[in-house]
């Protein structure tokens, strides 16, 4: 089956197969000098830098100054979905540069119509209409403050371990990590029990995850604190940062009916898991649900800031007549939005969905077949090329091992494969994997070798035989 794909997708997974040498833009710099410079002048925004400055991205892979060439297997920051510098979304870009990039906000522009016809088409009837901002955390602000106006009402309800940005608003319903030293958030924000298959309390007599409890009690604790405005709740299909977790088969359609029976609109946050990433074209035709008001980013400007809101035709009409209000620097940009409609058409062109599922079923089998070998493995999940390894002390007891996971990634790093472990205990172990969806069975396969490598070298990694 891969084979066929593969040939059937030429243009986007030859250029990524294709041996990529060394970009020299910045072949010639002094790191020692840049570390120095570093230091003194660029800020902590939350984040420790890691040790490498990268002076080149091209394919599937990045390369530092140093010279060492790694697989990218989280696009970059889990957002450049057909791989780094693709000719046609290079192209896209030197041409609006030159001919069309930054507008007043007021002002229409071919690509941005052209993404919005696109996009919407590609979508199912109720999500009929789109407008297009820069990230991720501001859609989701935007959709957030959309509900509010169209719904007349301001509880907002989010998923534990969540993550949706950092504006106001969408981190009042983020509850992975930032919310701290800022003193009070958004009023009116209740929280759901992560849907959490691995480590959750809640449990049918067989031993197997009971998400229908646990989501009817998370609803019973919110109607007993909410004051009566319930105005949206926001969700993404996998919960990437709390260590891809996949929401249960079923669990969104319960999750809407929970929301149409309380007078909610639902938002479903994609902007990790659209346009192809898990093997559909978005993560709601997997469960055959149409939110309400859907988000989009990371992947629909593979690598430059572009987001999208989409809503149905009616909410967009109830939102106008009550002056809603989003206006932005760089709303309906035609620079990004051309890169955002080139993006969809390759996707569809080569098809590259197709593409994505079939390797991520091959991922799933190398990654299980590495939790066959190694005890410190608890456990594989995610869907497509979205997924999710988590690493443990004890697999009966499930204890987090946040040190023996950092020395895997790093040598992983040093054998050539970056798959995004942060050190953040609140990311407890997980190697996040995301590689674009470009990538071929046989880049894959070195990528899976690597990883076998690096947890035989590494001690501690409990060896099953």
């Amino acid at each position: 089956m891969a084979p066929m794909i593969e040939d059937a997708v030429p243009n986007a997974v030859s250029f990524a197969a294709k041996s990529i040498d060394t970009p020299t833009l910045y072949s010639n710099v002094n790191e020692q000098e840049l570390q120095s410079k570093a230091s003194a002048c660029v800020a902590n925004f939350g984040t420790k830098f890691e040790k490498d400055i990268i002076t080149g991205s091209k394919g599937l892979y990045v390369f530092t100054a140093s010279g060492h060439k790694v697989a990218d297997w989280t696009s970059g920051q889990m957002s450049c979905l057909i791989g780094h510098g693709h000719p046609e979304i290079v192209s896209a870009i030197h041409t609006h540069a030159a001919n069309l990039d930054h507008l007043f906000s007021g002002m229409l522009s071919p690509p941005v119509i052209n993404l919005a016809q696109r996009l919407t088409s590609m979508l199912p009837t109720g999500l009929d209409k789109a407008f297009f901002l820069s990230t991720g955390g501001e859609s989701n602000e935007a959709a957030i403050k959309m509900a509010k106006v169209y719904t007349g009402k301001f509880e907002i309800v989010g998923l534990g371990a969540s993550w949706h940005g950092m504006t106001a608003q969408a981190l009042g319903t983020q509850y992975h990590f930032g919310r701290k030293g800022q003193g009070p958030l958004m009023p009116g924000m209740h929280m759901l029990p992560p849907p959490n298959a691995y480590r959750s309390i809640f449990r049918k007599p067989d031993g197997s995850y009971d998400w229908k409890t646990e989501l009817n009690y998370g609803w019973d604790l919110i109607d007993r604190a909410s004051c009566g405005s319930l105005a949206a709740c926001i969700v993404e299909c996998i919960q990437s940062s709390a260590g891809m977790h996949v929401l249960p088969q079923g669990y969104l359609k319960a999750l809407k009916k929970h929301c149409e029976k309380r007078g909610m609109l639902l938002i479903v946050d994609e902007a990790q898991t659209g346009v192809g990433r898990c093997g559909d074209l978005f993560a709601i035709n997997h469960e055959d649900v149409v939110p309400d008001i859907l988000t989009l980013s990371k992947t629909l400007g593979n690598g430059l800031p572009l987001s999208a809101v989409v809503m149905s035709s009616e909410i967009e009409r109830v939102c106008t007549e009550r002056d809603f209000c989003f206006y932005t620097t760089h709303v309906n940009d035609p620079l990004p939005a051309a890169v955002g409609d080139k993006i969809l058409e390759i996707v569809v062109r080569d098809n590259l969905v197709e593409h994505s599922r079939a390797m991520g079923l091959h991922l799933h089998a190398g990654l299980r077949k590495l939790k066959d070998r190694y005890g410190c493995i608890g456990d594989v999940r995610g869907r497509g090329l979205m997924a999710g390894l988590e690493i443990v002390a004890d697999r009966t007891t499930k204890e987090s091992a946040l040190d023996l996971a950092r020395k895997i990634a790093n040598k992983m790093y040093e054998l050539g494969v970056w798959a995004n472990l942060s050190s953040h205990a609140s990311f407890g172990g997980v190697f996040r994997m995301a590689p674009p969806i470009v990538i071929s069975k046989e880049q894959l396969d070195e990528g899976l070798e690597i990883m076998e490598r690096a947890f035989q070298s590494t001690d501690g990694t409990m060896p099953l035989y």
